[in-house]
């Protein structure tokens, strides 16, 4: 009798262990993918199940970027998407969504709801082309305060439609130091201040994504208390954009590292680089592309940066160039056009773990960094 206890004692104590250090191996996997400056990232869940935020540009774009999101989804062993976000109605965001959902099946879409800024693409879109999408599966008009349902994960939403959470999560709402010197800029009527907005937990990893949340809203969000606390990795906002990005935001998370996702000519000014880069607790930031707009004066080192050019200009001026005027074109502002990329797209992989600790890797040039879970 007492060797079958001590048996059985055995068994179990070998199936705990096991059980262990299976969970210790399960990481989430973020891929942040390259879609010119606009916004394209997977989330895998330890258990498998996926979440693709936004699908990248539409128009003569539409049919790269979603090569690139199925070549990163073919790798990361997704066959499915479970939930798909699109941010706002802006083309780099949902203009790929269509071309995503004729190739994978997505169970839930979600969304903001009605779109603010009206113009053809997105009409297309939301009266035409989305109804019969989200007919096959399921459609969630996201609120503050919302959770996604995503196995292994606390995906939860913290703005949407303008809104912004209100109650504060566990072990948050206190007062945002960096309110105090916060200043207005001029008021967004555009879909990007109505960006649904998340914030993933993995046991003690947390990371943030806000789509192209714009300044004033990202300070209705944190003042004057900070309700969502700090994160271990920030997305960093409308692709580095200095019309978001405010201290009042950059400053308080107090991210240990973030993923800038940018483009050529698109995110990486000097304003918005001085804020990002000077926020207490960062490490490092990760770009998904060499920005002209910073030169060598605001850039990071090359082994962050994703993608470069595919044609590389002789010199990188140390001084970053003029940002062009919204809507103009080469004439008026004296430059050519940005240089395109439609070469190889490389990507930024995050592994997390459940102890906070995870890993960044860039893979155009294979460098990795690995960032240690918090002290207790």
């Amino acid at each position: 009798m007492r060797t079958s206890l001590m048996a059985l004692v055995s068994i179990a104590l070998a199936t705990a262990l096991l059980t262990a250090q299976k969970n210790a191996n399960r990481t989430l996997d973020i891929y942040v993918i390259d879609v010119e400056g606009g916004n394209a990232t997977l989330f895998v869940s330890p258990l498998g199940e996926s979440l693709l935020i936004d699908a990248g540009n539409g128009g003569p774009a539409a049919d790269r970027d979603v090569g690139r999101i199925m070549s990163v989804a073919a790798i990361a062993g997704v066959t499915s998407i479970n939930n798909l976000i699109i941010t706002h109605y802006h083309g780099d965001h949902f203009g790929g969504v269509e071309g995503i959902s004729s190739r994978l099946s997505v169970w839930n879409y979600i969304d903001h709801g009605g779109n603010v800024q009206p113009a053809a693409a997105a009409d297309e879109f939301l009266n035409t082309v989305y109804p019969k999408l989200y007919a096959k599966s399921k459609r969630v008009i996201a609120k503050p305060g919302d959770r996604i349902n995503l196995a292994g994960l606390d995906f939860q939403i913290i703005t949407s439609a303008g809104q912004v959470l209100k109650t504060p999560l566990k072990d948050a709402g206190k007062p945002n130091p960096f309110c105090k010197d916060y200043k207005p800029q001029a008021a967004d009527p555009t879909e990007n201040a109505q960006s649904v907005g998340s914030l993933i937990t993995f046991g003690k990893f947390r990371a943030l994504h806000l789509g192209d949340l714009t300044w004033n809203k990202e300070f209705e969000l944190m003042c004057p208390n900070n309700p969502i606390g700090t994160v271990d990795l920030w997305m960093v906002s409308h692709h580095g954009q200095a019309i978001s990005n405010s201290p009042v935001l950059a400053h308080a998370i107090r991210a240990r590292a973030a993923i800038m996702n940018n483009g050529t000519r698109k995110g990486g000014q000097p304003d918005a680089m001085k804020i990002i880069q000077s926020a207490p607790g960062l490490e490092d930031l990760w770009q998904m592309h060499f920005s002209q707009l910073s030169g060598q004066e605001y850039t990071v080192p090359g082994m962050f940066i994703a993608n470069t050019v595919d044609e590389e200009p002789s010199a990188m001026p140390i001084a970053p160039i003029s940002v062009p005027a919204p809507g103009a074109n080469a004439p008026q502002t004296l430059m050519p056009p940005a240089p395109v990329h439609n070469g190889k797209a490389f990507w930024i992989k995050v592994q997390a773990k459940e102890d906070g600790s995870f890993t960044i890797t860039n893979t155009r040039n294979g460098f990795s960094k690995s960032y240690a879970a918090p002290a207790k």
